[in-house]
């Protein structure tokens, strides 16, 4: 039953990893050539376009993957109801979109006051950045379209195109020296928006012609469903970004934008944890809330749940044993923050294993439950800010988020236990923390005691043996599964 899933998570997984991969080339050209405050600006505004994208969506991916099963469940026209469907997503966010941005336009220097000094001198970023939202959000139902149509590799080559556009036109503004100029990181947000705008051109040909139109009976039902999800979308981005603007107004000191620099690249460099977590949600959503049996979505989750784990911790235990050659990613300003590395890898983990344990309650149409999860931890989040940031800096709201995603973690597990059961495999989960936890702190014991080439050597020992014994654990069968890579790679 699994091995769907695990086909979508490889499409979604090898492709996700060379579009993100280029796309984070960014990351090691920026943070050369921008000093930690105009970093810092980067840093700020990626944070800030997240969230404007979760409340002008609405919840509506995932109410557009529900009820277009929904349509299959009930029969009869299915075609025409899905059209219905994706209409009438499409058409709410795209308003929404539009009204953002001419409120942003109208309102543009208020609004830059608000954000800070340096938007104060340059209000057209503000601007800017609206406009990449809005074009962002007309393109994200036709691409969960592609999704939920099983279209993957269309998918893929249209969010590779607006990569690569991206990153030749922020490098390509580099080498023309645009950066230099007054309008600085300005230009950054402009390749962006350019890719934006040409990706959503090539996206328009798979709608089928069809156009946003908003079908107000059905909307009512769908936000229904959707509001929750919305709530607890606000709140939960709010609280994976919000960390980002307790450095910018909470960090002792007058080099908060510097702080929020260091911060934003570390947080970089936990690339694959965070393309891993992608691919796996990319495939698992629709996957997840297609037409399952209840005995059968439980035992899928489960096991996906176990298989989620496993991974994260070879991911894990792999970056923070080599983090010295992962720092080589960001410029040598920046490395000063590689302490929090394990700290942003724990916080990324425990945030895919809430996203395992958010299905459940989505299939069964009780979203109120992500508003109840997402509030506890953004309140953990504020709370423990307040405390930590103006008396660590970055590494207390590094802190912070460990403790809010971890709180959210067990406050799901206690609801899905209490309203939806499920067979997980507690024992073999703990076991594969334990083990990697062990392994990381035996490493560091060790790193006062080696030199630096011989520390390496052993690390590469003790990931070899979690690996090792991955393998044996699971009796993952590794010859056959290069047998079938090379016989899928001759077809």
């Amino acid at each position: 039953m699994l091995e769907k899933l695990a086909k979508q998570t490889a499409i979604y997984g090898i492709s996700t990893i060379v579009v993100r991969f280029l796309n984070y080339l960014l990351t090691p050209y920026y943070t050369r050539i921008f000093e930690q405050g105009e970093y810092g600006i980067i840093t700020d505004i990626y944070a800030l376009i997240p969230f404007a994208l979760v409340v002008l969506t609405m919840g509506m991916e995932s109410s557009y993957f529900r009820f277009t099963t929904r349509a299959e469940e009930e029969g009869g026209d299915i075609k025409a109801a899905k059209r219905k469907v994706f209409a009438t997503t499409w058409g709410i966010t795209s308003l929404a979109a539009v009204v953002f941005f001419i409120a942003v336009w109208a309102f543009n220097i208020p609004i830059s006051r608000a954000m800070g000094e340096v938007y104060v001198l340059h209000p057209e970023y503000v601007t800017i950045v609206a406009a990449i939202v809005m074009v962002d959000v007309w393109t994200m139902i036709p691409f969960s379209r592609l999704r939920e149509q099983g279209r993957a590799m269309r998918f893929v080559l249209l969010k590779a195109l607006s990569v690569l556009l991206n990153v030749g036109l922020a490098i390509g503004f580099g080498i023309a020296g645009l950066y230099s100029t007054t309008f600085g990181v300005g230009w950054v947000l402009v390749a962006n928006l350019a890719a934006s705008i040409i990706t959503l051109i090539a996206l328009l040909p798979t709608t089928n012609g069809i156009i946003p139109r908003i079908d107000f009976p059905l909307l009512r039902k769908i936000f229904v469903y959707s509001l929750p999800l919305l709530i607890s979308g606000i709140a939960g981005t709010a609280n994976e970004f919000i960390d980002r603007q307790m450095i910018k107004y909470l960090a002792p000191g007058d080099d908060a934008m510097e702080q929020l620099g260091v911060y934003g690249a570390i947080v970089k460099i936990a690339v694959v944890m965070t393309l891993f977590t992608q691919m796996y949600r990319l495939a698992a959503e629709p996957f997840f809330l297609s037409g399952f049996k209840k005995e059968e979505f439980k035992e899928a989750n489960a096991a996906a749940m176990k298989y989620f784990v496993m991974a994260s911790m070879l991911i894990f235990l792999g970056i923070v044993l080599f983090r010295d050659m992962f720092a080589l990613i960001v410029g040598s300003r920046f490395r000063e923050g590689i302490d929090i590395l394990p700290v942003v890898l724990a916080s990324n983990v425990l945030g895919g294993i809430w996203l395992n344990l958010s299905f459940w309650y989505k299939r069964e149409e009780k979203t109120k439950f992500a508003a109840y999860i997402t509030f506890l931890g953004l309140a953990v989040t504020l709370g423990l800010s307040f405390v930590l940031v103006p008396k660590m800096g970055f590494r207390g709201a590094a802190w912070v988020r460990l403790m809010a995603e971890a709180a959210m973690v067990v406050w799901s597990y206690i609801l899905c236990k209490k309203y939806y059961p499920m067979p997980y495999d507690l024992k073999r989960i703990g076991e594969y923390v334990a083990i990697t936890a062990a392994l990381y702190a035996l490493s560091e014991i060790m790193l006062p005691h080696l030199s630096h080439t011989l520390w390496l050597g052993t690390n590469a020992i003790l990931f070899s043996t979690m690996l090792i014994y991955v393998v044996w654990r699971e009796k993952i069968d590794i010859k056959g599964l290069v047998k079938s890579a090379i016989g899928r790679f001759k077809r």
